[in-house]
């Protein structure tokens, strides 16, 4: 069956597509937009540093510019076309599946029916087995196909690929329209291997190389062809490899040549990786799937890069460095991989702001918000190159230093770090708090900024309660809570290292801010915190899950808090699969919207720390089941960004959000934060001990085993059981001088 397929435009990676209306994600000029087709298309991601790739689930990568389909490498997408087709037709698709461990897609396929029944060539459908397997290492894309006959009489069968590259921008892809049209393309076609050139507007010529293990039969600039002859059982092997690059970067490391050793070296990069984990099972297997998933889905966004090694936030739209997302995955994380928070720290540390920059709202001791690679960031066209507007990355970084600090007892990271957290204290009070009120507050000076610069980034996410938008300045109520946490975990820090005055001076602004904040920002009648404040000082009367946050730092007074926790968990806010992000009742709600309505598992994480914190650990362990739940209806095997507020229906399930990242480094994270809060987990490193305070367990758990979990200088393991008087703890290792300390 050797028919071909007609490429015409299907291969040119330029195709128009009037699908449905924009789902706008954050500010205005930086929407993500989603066509209809996305909304209902299945797709399967691989990740590996600053290299992914998103298929369609049945390994094809669709010629589709609206969609983040492709092999992306540095915001770029090498690869926007990559199709197989059986004697010129779309195979049928039978599963697929990435590893648990993230290192390797597989896909079954099979051919449909091929010529028409009782000719001579007719060849039944499922007569011929299709297996694809890819690997990323580098950035490289490695793809195996198996061709397997399981006809009776020997058949001849043709093999196409379609492929193409249009080195999109990944702005351009989430539908920024860029200022330059001007597109120069060349195509190299050689014995085995195509190389598509790109020279873009930053004058940088960028490369994809296709290279095929054996020759194709022929080879046209967007077109593969592989004639086959197979005896029944017999199977062929095709090997491709797909290098992205620039002609400019120097000599590259080298990579694999051949697909097994791909993998091979892709498996021990994630063991050595692996490694630093504290390892954690349980006695329910849908828990231990989810823990496992969400410990790959971080470790494969893990990224060492020019600027130091860091977590990226999520795939597709988010695979680099953001200070918010990053700093919070490590803190949630924090004491069952100390490691992921050294990198962050040391990375955020390198690109501290050192200047008065309004384009890039930029200050001395700002910590950073994003950095980009790709063209359009290097010539200016969106201000992500490097970029400063958030509020809140910078007392983040302080909590999450001082929280290293006592969880490992690592003084010698504090002495290296002290100078970026002195000038991270100097922005928080001289630039954060421009008007001395005690609250850090924000305002875009870029030209082309983010308008609200909290993590609710949206244009219209910050609002009073008849529905119209805060004016900035603006002070969030969650961005005091993390300076009321910074002050206090920096203090510490600070009397640590022998700087006892300025441990004085943290403290007693901690126990201003906190005196000044339950002034102006509790809501006796609403039995909440504001929002925020505007310029003029209003408080944006509205039900929030940012109130949770203020909880998890302890801010509120116990009074409070209870009437706080009570409206957290109330269905107005709890969808029964998570805490909405707005109330149900406010003007703004909408359960679709990005901001204002949608759950959110990174915030619910901290909403089950401050409930936790309280002692409300049913109510924490309520969130938990929530979640887990969801992620089983959604079919994501790990937490996706967010999906939609809908109440819970358990006939249809979760709602999804169409443009969500998934994997997502905070989401991955947010079950380990949860599972410290009901388990009531601290680790002491300077004291050398463990303390575990009043743990309390699911129904549906029995017991959660603790293995390798470093307490200073030893580590021990350890397995919690619930019992009916809460839940015993029994020493499994130990090594070194640790102690446990179990609070009843």
């Amino acid at each position: 069956m050797t028919k071909q397929p007609s490429i015409g435009d299907q291969t040119s990676g330029q195709v128009d597509s009037p699908f449905g209306p924009p789902v706008s994600k954050t500010d205005h000029d930086f929407q993500i937009r989603s066509s209809v087709r996305l909304s209902r298309r299945a797709t399967r991601v691989l990740v590996n540093g600053e290299s992914f790739a998103v298929f369609e689930a049945g390994g094809d990568i669709i010629a589709s510019p609206d969609e983040p389909l492709g092999f992306f490498h540095r915001d770029t997408r090498y690869l926007s076309c990559f199709e197989l087709r059986i004697a010129g037709e779309t195979p049928y698709y039978l599963n697929s599946d990435v590893s648990q461990e993230n290192a390797q897609l597989r896909v079954n396929l099979s051919n449909p029916d091929l010529g028409a029944r009782g000719e001579e060539n007719y060849l039944p459908r499922n007569s011929i087995q299709l297996e694809r397997s890819c690997v990323i290492v580098g950035p490289a894309l490695f793809h195996k196909l198996r061709v397997r006959s399981y006809a009776r009489t020997p058949v001849e069968i043709s093999i196409d690929l379609l492929f193409g590259a249009d080195f999109a921008d990944v702005f351009e892809v989430r539908g920024f329209k860029r200022s330059d049209s001007a597109r120069h393309y060349e195509t190299r076609v050689a014995h085995s291997n195509v190389t598509f050139r790109y020279r873009g507007s930053d004058s940088i010529t960028r490369f994809t190389k296709i290279e095929f293990e054996s020759p194709p039969t022929w080879l046209q600039p967007r077109h593969a062809s592989f004639v086959f002859t197979l005896q029944p059982e017999e199977y062929r092997d095709l090997e491709i490899r797909i290098i992205a690059g620039t002609e400019d970067s120097g000599e590259a490391p080298p990579l694999p040549l051949r697909f097994a050793d791909a993998l091979a070296q892709r498996r021990s990069e994630i063991a050595r990786l692996d490694a630093g984990w504290a390892r954690i099972s349980s006695s329910h297997e849908s828990f231990n799937l989810l823990l496992s998933r969400s410990a790959a889905d971080l470790t494969s966004m893990i990224r060492f890069a020019r600027e130091g090694t860091f977590l990226m936030a999520g795939i597709p739209w988010y695979a680099t460095l953001f200070g918010r997302d990053s700093i919070l995955t490590a803190l949630f994380t924090l004491p069952f991989n100390p490691a992921l928070a050294v990198g962050t720290l040391k990375c955020l540390a390198s690109l501290q702001g050192s200047r008065i920059d309004q384009q890039r709202d930029e200050q001395p001791g700002k910590i950073v918000h994003e950095i980009r690679d790709g063209e359009l960031a290097l010539t200016g066209q969106v201000p992500f190159g490097r970029y400063y507007g958030s509020v809140d990355s910078t007392p983040l970084f302080l909590w999450l230093l001082g929280r290293y600090v006592e969880t490992t007892g690592d003084l010698g990271l504090a002495e290296e770090l002290w100078p970026n957290a002195v000038r991270a204290l100097d922005w928080i009070e001289h630039w954060g708090d421009a008007d001395g009120d005690m609250f850090v507050e924000y305002r875009c000076e870029a030209g082309h900024g983010l308008a609200n610069q909290g993590w609710k980034d949206s244009f219209d996410a910050i609002s009073h309660a008849d529905g119209s938008l805060a004016q900035p300045p603006i002070a969030l109520c969650e961005v005091q809570a993390y300076v009321y946490s910074a002050y206090g975990s920096i203090a510490e820090v600070a009397q640590r290292l022998g700087h006892a005055q300025l441990a004085a001076k943290l403290n007693q602004r901690a126990a201003l801010l906190r005196s000044r904040f339950s002034r102006d920002f509790w809501l006796e009648d609403e039995r909440t915190v504001a929002l925020a404040l505007d310029r003029d000082k209003r408080p944006c009367r509205v039900m929030s899950s940012n109130a949770g946050h203020c909880l998890a730092a302890g801010l509120l007074n116990r009074e409070q808090s209870e009437l706080l926790a009570d409206r957290l968990m109330d269905e107005e806010m709890f969808t029964g699969w998570g805490v909405r992000t707005l109330s149900s009742r406010e003007r703004r709600y909408n359960p679709m919207s990005y901001h204002n309505g949608s759950v959110w598992p990174h915030d619910n994480a901290l909403v089950a720390a401050g409930l936790a914190r309280m002692k409300r650990r049913q109510d924490a362990i309520r969130i938990l089941e929530g979640l887990m739940e969801a992620a089983g209806h959604l079919n994501t095997e790990s937490l996706p960004e967010l999906f939609c507020g809908i109440p819970r229906d358990e006939r249809l399930g979760p709602v999804p959000y169409p443009v969500a990242c998934h994997p997502q480094a905070w989401s991955a994270a947010s079950l380990f934060m949860i599972l410290q809060a009901i388990l009531g987990i601290e680790v002491k490193g300077f004291e050398r001990k463990l303390v575990i305070d009043s743990a309390e367990m699911p129904e549906w758990l029995e017991w959660v085993k603790i293995e390798n979990l470093r307490v200073g200088d030893g580590k021990v393991s350890l397995i919690l059981r619930r019992i009916p008087e809460g839940s015993s703890v029994a020493i499994l290792d130990r090594h070194g001088n640790v102690a446990v300390e179990v609070i009843k």
